[in-house]
C-alpha cells in the first residue's frame, strides 16, 4: 500500500470535523502500526497525527469548559424545581 506524499489534499486539521480528525487519526496510526508508512514521509504522518490530536485535546477541552460554565445554571434550574414541589 502507497501512502500518499505529505500534504496531499489534506485539509488543515482545524477545518475538519471533530468525526473526521478522529477517523483521519485512527487510519495514520493504524497505518504507522503496521508500517505502511514510507520512510520518506513518515516524519510528515507523525506530524499530521500529532496535529489532530493536538486539535482533537484543544476541542475537548473547550467543551468541557463550557460544559462547566454551565453547570450553575443547571444547578440553579434544580434549585427552582425542588422548592417548587
Amino acid at each position: 500500500m502507497s501512502t500518499p506524499p505529505p500534504g496531499a489534499g489534506e485539509r488543515p486539521v482545524a477545518e475538519l470535523g471533530y468525526a473526521e480528525a478522529s477517523s483521519e487519526l485512527e487510519q495514520l496510526v493504524r497505518e504507522l502500526d503496521q508500517g505502511l508508512v514510507d520512510v520518506d514521509v513518515l516524519e510528515a504522518r507523525f506530524r499530521r497525527a500529532i496535529e489532530i490530536v493536538e486539535e482533537l485535546d484543544r476541542r475537548i477541552r473547550g467543551a468541557r469548559e463550557r460544559v462547566d460554565a454551565l453547570m450553575p445554571r443547571l444547578d440553579a434550574l434544580r434549585g427552582e424545581e425542588s422548592e417548587s414541589r
